[in-house]
């Protein structure tokens, strides 16, 4: 039997964290954002601090270290040759394939879309997005913060969203031929939006 695996890729202040624990509830499945990173630190005995400095930010690696694309296989965390960045990305994205197979679940962020696509699932891809605008003001609002701290807030969590996808994946992070399905939140709010994704989740 198939499983409901829904990933949600989303720019920052348009709700799709909110929208994703909405989506898990309603269908009483599984939810993952930054558990993975626990559950991939446990798994793989590497220092938890290494997943979190690295969550969803672009890496810079060396040529050297493209040429190389050694297997974490091969390679324990003390390591010398452990490299942080893509090999703590290998680690999670083991996780991500072990909870598409065991799980119902809904996957938040962290290049899930592509990693299961790429792996032979058949995961309901969603981008969740809202205009600029609308995302500075539910930022502000959200944690009290002027319009010029909320506006550079996101274009920087953006841009490192994107890189972090084109790094790993070579694509672009808000091309459409990446998702299944897109929702504007400023013409849903959460709870419609969250409808509307178990309804397509539900005959997809």
């Amino acid at each position: 039997m198939l499983k409901t695996v829904i990933t949600i890729a989303r720019g920052y202040g348009s709700g799709g964290r909110t929208i994703g624990r909405l989506i898990a509830d309603k269908m009483n499945i599984s939810f993952y954002d930054r558990n993975i990173l626990y559950l991939a630190s446990d798994k793989s005995g590497v220092d938890l601090e290494y997943f979190l400095k690295h969550d969803e930010a672009p890496a810079k690696q060396s040529f050297f270290e493209k040429l190389s694309n050694i297997s974490m296989k091969n390679i324990p965390p003390e390591s010398g040759r452990f490299k942080s960045h893509t090999d703590v990305f290998k680690y999670q994205s083991d996780i991500i394939r072990e909870i598409a197979e065991k799980n119902d679940c809904v996957i938040i962020g962290r290049c899930a879309n592509h990693t299961l696509k790429e792996s032979g699932f058949r995961p309901l891809r969603v981008f969740i997005w809202a205009p600029h605008n609308k995302c500075v003001e539910t930022v502000m609002k959200k944690f009290s913060v002027t319009e010029a701290e909320a506006d550079k807030t996101i274009r920087d969590i953006d841009k490192h969203r994107s890189e972090y996808y084109k790094y790993y994946t070579g694509n672009d992070w808000k091309d459409l031929k990446n998702f299944d399905l897109c929702v504007n939140t400023a013409e849903y709010d959460y709870e419609t939006a969250a409808n509307l994704i178990c309804r397509v989740a539900s005959v997809f």
